[in-house]
């Protein structure tokens, strides 16, 4: 089937943390036989910091940032069988909203895809004017990365028809094993953009573990950071392309994933950063959530921590021998049921479905 996807970036992962989710998913819908057409404005400087070449799997569709370039390429959802609009685009994402689905042809399946549920939901909470309360009982589908029962149920009482969590999950031909690099040496890393529900978390459970672990190397990965005071064992390097996530996550004896704040309240949202560090067989330590064991069992696959002083102390007490047994379990486990190829394959039955029902009910 023809998808159109409108979204923030294919292209470029500069500020833009889902470009990994994106191509692990559309990449795996284009081997099941699908043809995926991406969509995504010029803005925020991304196509300066572009970290792939327009694959072969999907058409990538850039338009100039403009309120007349967004209506032309949104007229073009009426060519797809599915079309996607997804959060955080960047550029008019209420506008854009309204002119996909206006486009779009009446039996094609319609669908909102939150990348960033927890926040969304938030935010439409706090706000009883947000645009998000007359569109979504628009759309036939919410799709979300994440999640779980919290934003299911959340989503169903702001009028979805239906939300399935389409979680983050590992691509295995981008990010595994590789050597390791000294520029990246280091006992704990940490990869992440400074956002304003993270930052707190970043000091808690890393700027903290630092000043607690003074003998130990930290290094902080991410876009704008450079301005923030922290402790004289972090070393801060600034944003990381994808090309390096690799040997990011394996050189150091450990990776930090901390999840923003919003995700840690819902629980069941795994970041990207989780499955491209265990799919590099990294040590991974996370902050404490609810759902970890449906992704990673703690103590084994993966070690989570409650605060800053924990990561300090598993950090001190962590032999490089127990570092690699976690990260060998961890790896197998995201291999054996978290790939992209997996999502892929519950997206595919999701689609046919609402497309099989669309069309009985437009025959009724």
């Amino acid at each position: 089937m023809k998808i159109a996807f409108y979204g923030s970036s294919l292209v470029s992962s500069y500020w833009n943390g889902a470009a990994t989710y994106y191509r692990g998913i559309i990449r795996q819908l284009h081997k099941l036989g699908h043809q995926v057409t991406f969509y995504e404005p010029n803005v925020y400087d991304r196509q300066k910091h572009r970290d792939i070449c327009p694959p072969e799997w999907c058409r990538s569709v850039v338009y100039d940032g403009t309120t007349e370039a967004l209506k032309e390429h949104a007229r073009k959802a009426a060519k797809a069988d599915v079309v996607v609009k997804t959060s955080g685009v960047g550029f008019e994402d209420e506008a854009l909203f309204d002119e996909v689905f206006a486009a779009a042809h009446p039996q094609s399946l319609k669908i909102f895809w939150d990348v960033d549920a927890p926040a969304t939901l938030s935010e439409m909470r706090s706000h009883s004017t947000h645009p998000l309360h007359r569109q979504i009982p628009e759309v036939d589908l919410v799709l979300t990365y994440g999640g779980g029962k919290p934003v299911i149920d959340g989503y169903h009482a702001m009028g979805a028809r239906e939300c399935i969590p389409i979680y983050n999950a590992l691509d295995p031909d981008t990010h595994h094993p590789v050597r390791a690099e000294n520029r990246f040496t280091a006992d704990l890393s940490f990869l992440g953009n400074r956002l304003p529900d993270r930052e707190a978390r970043v000091e808690q459970f890393f700027f903290d573990a630092a000043e607690q672990a003074s003998s130990q190397r930290f290094i902080l990965g991410g876009s704008g950071w450079g301005d923030k005071a922290m402790p004289s064992n972090i070393r801060y390097i600034g944003h990381v392309p994808t090309k390096d996530h690799n040997a990011f996550n394996v050189t150091p004896k450990a990776v930090l994933n901390i999840s923003r704040e919003s995700m840690a309240q819902n629980g069941y949202s795994p970041a990207t950063r989780v499955f491209e560090a265990a799919g590099a067989g990294a040590c991974l330590i996370t902050d404490s959530w609810e759902g970890l064991d449906m992704f990673l069992k703690e103590g084994e696959e993966v070690l989570a921590a409650r605060d800053g002083q924990e990561v300090a102390e598993i950090l001190q007490s962590l032999t490089d021998k127990e570092a690699k047994r976690i990260g060998e379990n961890g790896r197998r486990r995201i291999l054996r049921e978290h790939t992209y190829a997996h999502r892929a394959a519950e997206l595919d039955r999701i689609l046919k479905n609402h497309l099989h029902n669309n069309h009985i009910e437009a025959a009724e």
